[in-house]
């Protein structure tokens, strides 16, 4: 809206009020170069700056023109443009007998000169007259411009009207392919859908996840920040800080604004800085001092970050890298830059102005002679902030453009002649509208060999240039990768670190995060309120580990390997079980073998004095199975000790619990006895009857074989078996048998123990009867320490694991045979060994008990 309020006034505007003396520097404002040919292409490109002020002076009393600013290096976009031109017209098979003319003009970053100098085009040499054509014949066909999309669309809104046809040259715009508001427009440069791709692949290759973004305040602008954001987020990056920069500050005075020191304040060590010349030019003008740069610039090809003001110094993006379209090198175009100087074109103003500009001459450009500047010299000689030998990306479209324009004329002028409706020269001079049908469907290759097509959705490649100052200030672009996002999987991103410029300090080893790398051994917690690179580090858990850094979990070993100390890797368990060799082994071992000897040596004991009134009268047969049961029982502990396998799995439980019973059993017979005996004293008692020593013997079997059957369904259902033990000891891979039914493990200890309780309990009930003879106070005391012994060792068991378990229970079944051999047998051989003379029937004889009966130990069965 507001260009067409502008085009309004132009357009009603009397000429009288335009004339040159009305505006005192109307010709600095709008130079123009102009090279005549049979049709005529008009090139609008911004080559320096230049503000009008007023002031109050009695010559001009309105408005003065300050000093021009020259942007040097895009006076190679014009010498691009002439040199396409001139090609052109030197090849016979392109437009024959037809010669190509352009009018060059200058661009500014304001609406208002923009459209006023694409109205002057329009007008035609002397004065500027809206809607008029001041030509004698109107030539002009068509119109290069448009560096930015800024000044694309305001050339456009004007040129619209007329249809002259108008090719962009600048960054590819989305906005732009709307062909209903801009019909007559068409972009040269391929899109840059996938250059955030580029971009986070490079910051993956360094590992760099913090960074800041430096964007245009405009629409472009927006759709990288959304672009770059959704991609770094798909790959655990975070932005650090956005800056947008107005896009109505698109000045060249020296910038006060302050977003510059909240760049360098923030944390973020890596800034990318994405837009065009004209939306940055702001930034261009607020460079920090030198000693302030402590950042890695990433920057994408509409910048050049190596073009800036004269007294402003290129250490400060010393180290930069830059995402350059990728091009083919034109032929004859160095060799062409070579050769151009003032005296080969006196006609062009703007020749003369920049070289006086670059190399620094006193005198203004109409007085130049040769002892005061080098007219004869190469622009090669110039350093890389003025000009570049190498042709940049928009030169290289700005090339194609005017190629585009020479093949759609051929296309046109040759169908013009196959229809054979040429009546005269006249008639072979096209209008510029009909150019349009041509453009649509431009399709060639151009010298270079590059395919080229107008508006299609190509993808741009892209070089990845780094910028750096020598040792002598010399400034260098390198070539030090590419991004091809063609190309196959593993193949789009290249990137040679030996070529890489050093910033001030190390790109290969920056650490640009928001917190320092977690180790291997930690994990990652993300602070809560925080981006995702935000975080803090712990140690892994025990039994996990994390081999790399920034892991976000950690890693469980296998199960034969545990976690190291530092829990950065898994080392090899050890494997183990109680063995026989360690201490704990070999102690138990030698316990096991002391009591089966010991209680080998009581039964040799108790049948050498067999006949002995003590050992009859405590019933010598249960005697015998009593010890040769608790033989067993210390033997059968070594099931336990030593590598366990599947016989050994199945027979320690079963076995211990099997020859426990006979013993306990036994002991529960005695006990039995001794009640029955005392019963069968009274006068007419059928007691006596149950007195039998087939009595006792069935009960022993009997109950025996209870724990027979019980373990026979435990073995026949779910026995035990050979397990591993991974958990117990982190360190240790332990071999053990597993119960298999647990069930079954404590209904066979459940079983033996009520046959302990029972016999405790007859035993205690008999306790008080006649010393001499009852051993019961023996058996309650065997009894107690027995039932002691298991009703410790279950809590014991069920809170160890591993071989100390093992140990538990070989201390148990070695503890309860031992108070039983010692309650139950060590009286009887201190009577038998050590007093004698106590152990004759005189002495065995009870005299009276407290009712006045006597008995004798024939008494008792078995005697």
């Amino acid at each position: 809206m507001f260009l067409l309020m502008i085009l309004f006034l132009l357009l009603h505007i009397p000429s009288s009020l335009v004339r040159k003396e009305n505006f005192p520097c109307f010709e600095q404002i709008h130079p123009r170069v102009h090279r005549d040919g049979d049709l005529l292409i008009g090139g609008f490109f911004p080559l320096y700056l230049m503000t009008v002020k007023s002031f109050s002076g009695a010559e001009h009393p309105h408005k003065t023109c300050e000093p021009h600013q020259w942007l040097h290096k895009n006076y190679q976009q014009v010498l691009a443009l002439m040199f396409a031109v001139e090609e052109i017209n030197r090849n016979p098979q392109l437009l024959p007998n037809m010669t190509l003319g352009f009018h060059i003009y200058n661009t500014y970053h304001s609406d208002a000169r923009t459209l006023e100098s694409s109205v002057r085009w329009l007008s035609g040499l002397g004065q500027t007259i809206p809607n008029y054509s001041c030509e004698g014949q109107d030539k002009s066909i068509a119109v290069i411009g448009g560096a930015t999309s800024a000044l694309s669309v305001q050339m456009g809104t004007l040129l619209e009207l007329y249809r002259f046809p108008q090719i962009s040259y600048g960054p590819f715009d989305l906005a732009l392919t709307d062909k209903v508001r801009f019909p007559s427009l068409y972009q040269m440069a391929p899109q840059d859908s996938s250059l955030h791709l580029g971009i986070v692949q490079l910051l993956l290759y360094f590992n760099w996840t913090w960074v800041g973004l430096v964007v245009p305040d405009d629409m472009r602008g927006d759709k990288f920040l959304w672009d770059m954001g959704e991609e770094m987020r798909w790959n655990n990056a975070c932005v650090a800080f956005t800056e947008k920069i107005p896009v109505s500050e698109r000045c060249h005075a020296e910038s006060q604004v302050a977003f510059m020191p909240r760049i360098m304040a923030s944390s973020a060590k890596v800034i990318i800085i994405h837009g065009d010349t004209d939306s940055l030019m702001i930034l261009r003008y607020s460079q920090p001092p030198i000693f302030a740069i402590w950042k890695v610039w990433i920057i994408t090809s509409h910048w050049d970050v190596t073009m800036r003001p004269y007294n402003h110094d290129g250490v400060a993006f010393h180290g930069a890298l830059i995402f350059s379209h990728q091009t083919s090198e034109i032929p004859g175009f160095k060799a062409f830059l070579r050769m151009v100087t003032p005296t080969k074109y006196p006609g062009d103003i703007f020749l003369k102005s920049f070289w006086v500009s670059a190399f620094e001459c006193p005198d203004e450009p109409a007085k130049l002679e040769q002892e005061d500047c080098p007219l004869n010299a190469s622009l090669e000689m110039l350093p890389l902030h003025y000009f570049d030998m190498t042709m940049s990306s928009l030169s290289y479209f700005v090339y194609n453009a005017v190629y585009a324009m020479a093949w759609a004329l051929h296309e046109m002028l040759h169908a013009r002649l196959e229809k054979g409706s040429v009546i005269d020269e006249g008639s072979l001079m096209p209008q510029s509208w009909q150019l349009h049908s041509s453009l649509r469907n431009i399709n060639f290759n151009n010298p270079a060999g590059d395919h080229v097509v107008l508006d299609e959705e190509t993808i741009a490649k892209y070089d990845i240039m780094n910028f750096g100052m020598l040792s002598n200030y010399d400034e260098v672009l390198v070539k030090v990768g590419e991004f091809i996002p063609q190309a196959p999987f593993g193949q789009k991103f290249t990137i040679c670190e030996k070529e890489i410029y050093n910033n001030w300090i190390e790109i290969k080893t920056l650490q640009a995060v928001c917190t320092k790398h977690c180790g291997s051994g930690f994990r990652k917690i993300v602070q809560e309120g925080e981006p995702i690179c935000c975080f803090d580090c712990i140690q892994c858990p025990e039994g996990e580990i994390s081999k790399q850094t920034d892991m976000d979990n950690c890693m469980k070993c296998p199960e034969d390997q545990y976690p190291n100390r530092e829990k950065d890797q898994c080392l090899p368990k050890e494997v183990t079980f109680l063995k026989i060799e360690e201490p704990l082994g070999w102690i138990l071992t030698c316990m096991a073998f002391s009591f089966s000897l010991l209680t080998i040596l009581i039964l040799i004991i108790f049948v050498k004095h067999q006949d002995t009134p003590i050992v009859k009268a405590n019933n010598r047969v249960l005697s015998y199975m009593l010890l040769i049961s608790l033989i067993f029982c210390f033997l059968c502990s070594l099931l336990f000790i030593g590598h366990p396998t599947t016989a050994t799995c199945l027979l320690q439980q079963t076995t211990f619990g099997v020859v426990f019973t006979v013993a306990v059993s036994s002991i529960l017979a005695k006990t039995i006895m001794v009640v029955l005996a005392f019963k069968a004293t009274r006068p007419g008692s059928r007691i006596r009857m149950w007195m039998q020593p087939k009595v006792s013997y069935s009960l022993v079997a009997l109950c025996s074989g209870i724990q027979v059957i019980l373990c026979g369904i435990w073995l026949g259902t779910s026995p035990p078996f050979l397990g591993i033990d991974t958990h117990s000891e982190p360190h240790l891979i332990i071999i053990e048998c597993k119960e298999g039914s647990v069930t079954a493990f404590y209904c066979v200890l459940g079983y033996l123990g009520i046959l302990a309780l029972g016999s405790f309990m007859v035993a205690f009930l008999v306790r008080n009867l006649p010393d001499t003879f009852n051993e019961a106070k023996f058996i309650t005391f065997s009894m107690l320490v027995f039932c002691s012994v298991w009703i410790s060792f279950l809590p014991a068991y069920q809170s160890s694991k591993g071989k100390v378990m093992v140990a538990m229970e070989v201390f148990a079944i070695l503890a309860s045979g031992a108070g039983l051999l010692g309650c139950i047998f060590f009286p009887k051989c201190y009577v038998i060994l050590l007093r004698p003379e106590r152990n004759i029937p005189e002495r065995l004889t009870n005299k009276s008990n407290s009712r006045g009966r006597k008995f004798a130990p024939e008494a008792l069965p078995g005697a």
